[in-house]
């Protein structure tokens, strides 16, 4: 009796071992109490496994046999083999071996107007720099912070947002190692860092409230950490760091959903806001996302979303054999800010893997939205390598192009970095016609180079000059200065009106004896962001000026200089 009682206290015991093991495994690993998580079934499994050798160990068997007739080996050995056949089970009914159509339609594009959907835009709003340009600025910034330096480092996260209209890329600091985790996690880390990608300004903003929510936290204060014991039952997804319009810091934590089967179809369900400050949540269905958020769906996510819609548009066997009609996405993307959303770009291609894109896409990482359009040219590697090639005697290299609407043509535009991975020059290659390169110093004068260059080809025309005379006539409210390549312009804003009007010096030397508050007549040409000014008529109170004839204005439209940014040197 006494014999009987010590096994069962020794099972016992073995059991709270195995329970301590598992919930040590747990709390590092970290996997979600679900049964859509792969990793929770291996947690089960494994669970089940020990427990099995624990006990059976207890009973020191003699041999191999008498442990395969141990009950003990007999229950486990079922209980692991069951869970390991519903396991496979799910695997399969969850691919798209036998859901092809399913795993088609879990992303299905629309198709777009390039013309009317990608409209063109200032360079105020084009990032320049790619992700590791953005980098270089950041560790510079971070070297010149002394009071820091020694105790912190920039994360490598560099999530790119819009910030209030404007592309940036933001990424918090982490500790510098375990030792200064140790020394300063009571504080927390007191900044984030934030690069304009336009400018390419970078500053690194200090916080009245230290974040104390990271990745680069240990134990409970560890983001991932933080939120599974909040919410047991999700399984998150890439975590991204962005700040709010009041800058306020906030992990981003999309969560999972298995659409078909126990495994697959994986989409978006909710998204988890996270104050990086506070360790203050809030859940809300992906629908619901605020509106600032940025990057509710992981590039990579959207991609594959894409890339089962190309690969299984006539079913699984034919993307195996004959591969009529798959397209897939090419290696590369890159994200352009439309609508106050960020967009993930990439080309579209044959699965034969060709030199050429069928077209291109792009992906809202908030919404899911996704437009195809149909347009054929060079794949991005190979405007890339074109783009080198009119700077090979500089050994320049490409940085993964934008997409962008330049004269209402298609056409890729990337920076050009030497070797320490400053930008030095800009590209614009013709998305159709890649051996049409252009090449600048500033993007300004890149694009008046790739507008000739179109000319000069045939491909595009002179719009500006197509484009009706109109006259304004009003008092001047505000005047500016600037010089564009060496020229300079006024800009002119008339009481009554939001049209910004650009007088060139070079043509209209008389611009120089007005002042705000005079009356002056401007004949014009609409643009965007400024009408172009082809002449200047008679002003009533300043009688010296002369009547300007309507004469031919530059071939491209000009653009302040506050939205050209020169390459960093």
């Amino acid at each position: 009796m006494k014999k009987g009682k010590n096994s069962f206290k020794w099972k016992i015991i073995l059991i709270v071992l195995a329970i301590i093991i598992a919930g040590i495994y747990y709390y590092m690993a970290l996997p979600a109490i679900n049964i859509h998580n792969q990793g929770f079934w291996v947690f089960i499994i494994g669970f089940a496994v020990l427990v099995t050798i624990l006990l059976a160990a207890r009973e020191k068997p003699h041999d191999v046999f008498e442990l395969k007739e141990s009950r003990i080996v007999k229950i486990g050995a079922g209980i692991v083999g069951v869970l390991l056949i519903i396991f496979i089970i799910g695997m399969l009914l969850s691919s798209p071996i036998i859901n092809a159509n399913k795993y088609k339609n879990l992303l299905v594009p629309e198709d777009g107007d390039f013309t009317q959907d990608i409209k063109e835009i200032s360079f105020d709003q084009i990032p320049l720099l790619d992700r590791d340009s953005a980098a270089i600025l950041g560790e510079r910034k971070m070297g010149s912070m002394v009071d820091m330096v020694s105790q912190f480092e920039v994360s490598s996260l560099y999530s790119q947002i819009n910030y209030n209209g404007v592309p940036v890329r933001v990424t918090p600091l982490v500790y510098a190692s375990p030792i200064k985790w140790l020394t300063n996690q009571a504080q927390g880390i007191p900044a984030y860092m934030m690069i304009d990608m336009a400018t390419q300004d970078t500053q690194l903003v200090k916080l009245d409230q230290p974040i104390k929510y990271s990745q680069a936290e240990y134990f409970n204060r560890n983001i991932y950490r933080h939120l599974r014991f909040r919410y047991p039952t999700y399984m998150f997804d890439q975590l991204s760091f962005e700040i709010d319009d009041n800058g306020t810091p906030y992990w981003i934590c999309p969560v999972k959903k298995f659409n078909i089967g126990l495994f697959g179809g994986q989409t978006i369900g909710r998204v988890v806001l996270c104050n990086a400050q506070t360790g203050e949540t809030v859940d809300y269905a992906i629908e619901d996302c605020p509106q600032w958020v940025d990057r509710a769906y992981p590039a990579d996510l959207l991609l594959e979303l894409y890339n089962y819609h190309g690969q299984l548009i006539n079913g699984f066997i034919n993307s195996i054999l004959g591969q009529k009609g798959c397209l897939k996405t090419t290696d590369g993307y890159n994200y352009i800010a439309k609508d106050d959303d960020v967009w993930v770009y990439t080309g579209v291609t044959s699965v034969n893997s060709d030199q050429s894109n069928v077209g291109f896409i792009l992906m809202n990482q908030r919404t899911m939205e996704t437009k195809y359009y149909s347009i054929s040219g060079a794949e991005e590697f190979s405007a890339m390598r074109s783009a080198e090639g009119q700077v090979q005697n500089l050994k320049y290299s490409a940085a993964f192009p934008l997409l962008l609407n330049i004269a209402n043509e298609p056409t890729y535009f990337m920076a050009l970095k030497d070797d320490a991975g400053l930008v030095k020059k800009y590209a614009m290659v013709n998305v159709q016609k890649y051996q049409n390169v252009a090449i600048g110093d500033t993007v300004g004068e890149c694009q008046e180079n790739y507008i000739e260059l179109l000319k000069e080809s045939g491909i595009a025309s002179d719009s500006n000059s197509n484009l009706p005379v109109m006259t304004a006539s009003g008092t001047i409210s505000r005047m500016a200065q600037t010089v564009i390549d060496g020229s300079s312009h006024f800009y002119l804003v008339l009481e009554g009106m939001e049209q910004i009007f650009d007088v060139s010096v070079t043509d209209f030397v008389e611009i120089v004896k007005y002042t705000v508050g005079d009356s002056i007549t401007l004949n014009y040409r609409e643009g965007t962001p400024v009408c172009t000014v082809t002449g200047i008529g008679v002003n009533a109170s300043n009688p010296q000026a002369e009547t300007q004839p309507i004469t031919p204005q530059n071939e491209t439209e000009p653009v302040p200089s506050e939205s050209i940014s020169s390459p960093t040197t």
